[in-house]
């Protein structure tokens, strides 16, 4: 059965959604299974210790995925992971470091294009004392505009205050709480269209 299209704001845009149809190699796609008791099957993406809603995810290539935030420090931030569990951007094999920041790339022309920004912020934090929180190697992309910051480098605190939050809590459901489901579904369904 095809549904009607409609729309949906997220932070005050407006966005179109189309109907649910199957994605091909370009859009989202799991990338583990895990059989459940009741032999219903669970797909879900690996981030660290996290296991990712499909429904937060609204790219992926065979090597990166691309998600909404748990915790965004502004409009449109999102994440850019490779699939294969990898704590430091060293460990990535030459295709899967090529694929991130080909991933990265796309998507931050899409999100820029998208918000009407005129600049993105890329950013890793490859290690604990870099700041990473989440043992995953993740690219933050941040569409920019002309003071969304009072200093430029103002986000940088931001994305490392988040991140301390992030590794104060010990209970991963908890931190799983900040935005919901819904919400972050939402966001990446609108994400979606700009891909298909």
């Amino acid at each position: 059965m095809v549904s009607e299209a409609h729309s949906i704001s997220i932070d005050n845009c407006r966005l179109l959604l189309r109907p649910h149809r199957c994605y091909s190699s370009k859009g989202f796609r799991p990338i583990s299974t895990t059989k459940m008791s009741t032999s219903m099957t669970t797909e879900y993406y690996q981030f660290g210790p996290h296991k990712i809603d499909p429904k937060q995810v609204f790219y992926s290539t065979n090597l990166s995925y691309a998600t909404v935030n748990l915790r965004p420090v502004h409009l449109g931030h999102v994440l850019v992971c490779p699939r294969r569990e990898v704590k430091r951007l060293i460990d990535l094999s030459a295709d899967e470091t090529s694929d991130l920041w080909l991933t990265a790339k796309k998507v931050g022309g899409q999100l820029e294009s998208f918000y009407m920004a005129t600049s993105l912020t890329f950013t890793i934090q490859d290690g604990p004392r870099a700041g990473q929180s989440v043992p995953h190697v993740h690219v933050h992309i941040i569409p920019r505009k002309e003071g969304d910051f009072e200093k430029n480098d103002e986000i940088y605190d931001a994305i490392d205050e988040r991140e301390k939050e992030l590794k104060r809590k010990l209970d991963l459901d908890e931190e799983r709480r900040d935005r919901s489901m819904e919400e972050m579904a939402q966001e990446a369904d609108g994400y979606r269209l700009l891909f298909s």
